[in-house]
């Protein structure tokens, strides 16, 4: 699902929640065990709420015990980019969507085998888009 790009402020405010607009575009971050997502374990894609961008498969998320939505690697690491985030005082990367900009979370070198990475995610700023089931046999 693509969805035209660039917009104004004006309309990310039309097309978003009020808290995905916060997530996506002003860099917020929801409370830890509140987001959708977090305890979320279907089979599926995980796309930006922002742009329709395929970025996290389920077959990499984990339960890291955070409160967010955890992976240990993107789909296609040309969905995201990474930032150096030096805001409220600590070090951290940050992650966002290539395609449209919007923040996403930040990733750590506390994940599992085989990155050693997490992307800590969260919910307001992904979708969640179910693997189709083959037919029966």
């Amino acid at each position: 699902m693509s969805r035209d790009l660039p917009k104004t402020e004006e309309e990310w405010r039309k097309a978003l929640t009020p808290v995905q607009y916060r997530v996506l575009r002003q860099k917020g971050t929801e409370r830890a065990f509140t987001g959708k997502y977090w305890d979320h374990h279907a089979d599926g894609s995980y796309t930006c709420a922002g742009c329709g961008q395929v970025l996290f498969r389920s077959t990499e998320k984990f339960d890291s015990g955070c409160g967010w939505p955890s992976f240990f690697d993107a789909a296609d690491n040309a969905a995201v980019k990474l930032h150096e985030d030096n805001s409220l005082g600590m070090r951290r990367t940050e992650v966002t969507c290539a395609r449209c900009g919007g923040h996403l979370g930040h990733i750590f070198d506390d994940g599992p085998n085989p990155t050693g990475k997490r992307y800590c995610i969260n919910s307001a700023s992904i979708d969640f888009a179910a693997r189709e089931q083959g037919p029966a046999k």
